[in-house]
């Protein structure tokens, strides 16, 4: 992890939103811009960075915003990483999301070998 990397002002927007958890669709609608723009965006910031998952795009954002330095004691680092997680509470509780995917097919008529006709009835599946 590089904690001197330099990012654009684009990368910063794109990496501060992944760090509280938006999917890259999510970051796309926000800032209006192409979900592969994002893709591309990340990939250029997670190799300035020098890392490659998104935990630890979160937690190098954390010590960059709130200036906690990047060689703590593995004691320290769960004491703020407890406080951050009591931050982010707040804002994963609030969100505005439905887990549920619903599918629903009409009506259908189908026809089967030799001309015979059937309705297939309509069905609503949740996942």
């Amino acid at each position: 992890m590089n904690p001197e990397a330099v990012l654009t002002e684009r990368e910063a927007q794109v990496t501060e939103l992944l760090a509280w958890g938006a999917a890259k669709k999510e970051v796309a609608a926000k800032l209006q811009i192409s979900t592969r723009t994002v893709e591309a965006l990340t990939r250029r910031a997670y190799k300035k960075i020098e890392i490659q998952k998104a935990a630890e795009l979160s937690a190098w954002y954390f010590c960059k915003r709130f200036n906690i330095s990047f060689d703590l004691s593995p004691l320290r680092r769960g004491i703020i990483g407890a406080f951050l997680l009591m931050i982010m509470i707040p804002e994963i509780a609030t969100s505005d999301f439905d887990a549920t995917a619903r599918r629903t097919s009409s009506r259908q008529e189908v026809r089967t070998g030799r001309g015979r006709r059937r309705e297939n009835e309509g069905e609503t599946y949740e996942f």
